[in-house]
Order: structure tokens, then sequence, then C-alpha cells
């Protein structure tokens, strides 16, 4: 690789690496998980460096699946840390946002990782259906599915916490899973308040 194209990488990487780290951490519910899903991302798009147009649609698919992967390895080949053994615990705040936004995390982690994945995609990220199936490589329909599946899941989850959003009707929610980036209010909502 030319010194400029390093130059140009290290800049991307620099750039990238909050935000790829977020978009890990909402798909797979661990930061250290996500830290490696970035890592092996990056290192994977180091020696295509050059010859792609889109590096950041190519790199958000790399670590949407490496995220999806991270959580599926067998449990004897996941490293044990130590910090696991303390459980996180919310703290109460005066304000309430970080107690929502904590709540609205332990909602999204009972939703299963290939759906929370689609709504991380289409509500985080507000990508379509279409978009989203092909970063997943799955049909357009199966990201419809999924993300009906995973807003009723959400809600479910969000519910049990005692969190109420601004919702819509069953009908309105169908349509709306299928549809254009977003779709329904309370999981914007929702986006909003964990990139807060």
């Amino acid at each position: 690789m030319k010194p400029d194209d390093q130059d140009e990488f290290r800049e991307f990487a620099a750039s990238r690496m909050g935000p790829l780290r977020n978009l890990a951490f909402l798909t797979c519910g661990n930061w250290h998980m996500a830290e490696d899903a970035v890592a092996n991302a990056l290192a994977k798009l180091y020696p295509r460096w050059g010859r792609l147009d889109h590096p950041d649609s190519y790199v958000r698919t790399i670590v949407i699946r490496a995220a999806i992967d991270e959580t599926r390895r067998p449990w004897w080949r996941r490293e044990r840390l130590v910090g696991e053994a303390m459980p996180d615990l919310p703290q109460a705040d005066g304000s309430g946002a970080v107690d929502n936004r904590l709540q609205i995390r332990t909602a999204l982690r009972a939703v299963p990782v290939r759906q929370r994945a689609v709504l991380v995609l289409r509500f985080y990220l507000d990508l379509t259906a279409e978009e989203a199936g092909k970063v997943l490589g799955v049909r357009t329909a199966t990201v419809r599915s999924q993300t009906a599946r995973g807003l009723a899941k959400l809600r479910a989850a969000l519910a049990a916490e005692g969190v109420v959003l601004e919702g819509t009707t069953e009908h309105e929610e169908w349509a709306g899973a299928g549809t254009g980036p977003g779709g329904s209010v309370d999981v914007r909502v929702t986006a909003a308040a964990l990139q807060r």
C-alpha cells in the first residue's frame, strides 16, 4: 500500500472507530466483543482499501456480520474477562435520561441477535429494508419479517422495564416495518436515546 493510501486509511479508521464501535455494541450487546468486531473489520478492510469505492458501507457490513458472529462463538472459545463477573447495575440519575437509556439497552439485549441487527440497521442507521438485506445477505422479505418480530420483542421488553414510548397501532407497525427508513415512532425515539 502506498504511503498516501496508508494515511487515508488511518484517517478513515480514526474517524469511524467510535461510530463503528457503537454499531457493533448495539448489535452484540458487549463492549469487548464490539471492539473485537471493529478490529477484525478494519483488518479485513486494510488490504482492500485502494480498491473500494464505498468503504463506509463495506466496513459497516463487516462490523455487523462480525458482531453477529461474536455472539455465536461457542462458549469455550470466548475469552472470560474479569469485568464480566461484575454485573452492570443501573445507577439512579436525577434527570432520568441515563436510567432510560440503560432500560432501553437492557430491552434491546432481550431481542435475538439477528432481529437486533435488523433493528440497528433499520432504525439506528436509517437503512431501507433492501439496504439492510444487502448488509446481512438476506432477502428483503426476511428483513421485513425480522423487523416486525424484533419490534414486537423490543416493545415487550420495554414494557417489562416499565418504559412507555409513543406507539403505533399493530397495523401501522406492520405497514411501517417494511417501508423506507424508520417506520415506527417508538423505535426512532429508542435509537435517539441510545445515541445520546
